[in-house]
């Protein structure tokens, strides 16, 4: 989860080149969001969560573990698509191609998707399902405007 985070947070800003400014109110808000999400998620995990011994081999936790790393590869390799769509000074529309994106027209969206039920799959834990339900909710609107 921290992973994800730092890379989100510091390293995927600075390989955008280039676009629209985003609003300092939509920037606060996100701030919010993943300072509050952040602290959820890890004292669920440190101080509520509890599991049997050997959970690390249980088929949930395997399949979780591998959903959030299948979602996380697509999603990283998906940013890199849409990062390299436009050539530098090159605007308009782009229609992405390659990767996941030749099944979906959301396939950064789907690949975050996917990430977040890996990790409540793998957790097992009602604060990272309704994370998922979230990014769920949030991302399916976002990748349903896009495709229109």
């Amino acid at each position: 989860f921290l992973f994800f985070v730092c890379c989100r947070a510091l390293i995927f800003p600075l390989l955008i080149r280039e676009g629209k400014p985003t609003p300092f109110f939509t920037f606060v808000l996100a701030l919010l969001f993943c300072v509050f999400n952040g602290y959820l998620q890890g004292r669920s995990l440190t101080t509520y969560a509890t599991y049997p011994p050997g959970w690390l081999g249980d088929s949930r936790f395997i399949t979780g573990f591998l959903g959030w790393l299948i979602g996380m590869a697509i999603n990283i390799h998906s940013d890199h698509i849409l990062r390299n769509l436009r050539k530098p000074g090159e605007t308009g529309y782009k229609i992405p191609r390659g990767g996941m994106f030749e099944y979906v027209s959301g396939a950064n969206f789907f690949g975050e998707i996917l990430e977040w039920f890996g990790f409540a799959l793998a957790c097992c834990t009602i604060e990272s399902f309704a994370f998922a339900l979230c990014t769920l909710f949030i991302l399916g609107s976002r990748a349903r405007q896009h495709h229109k």
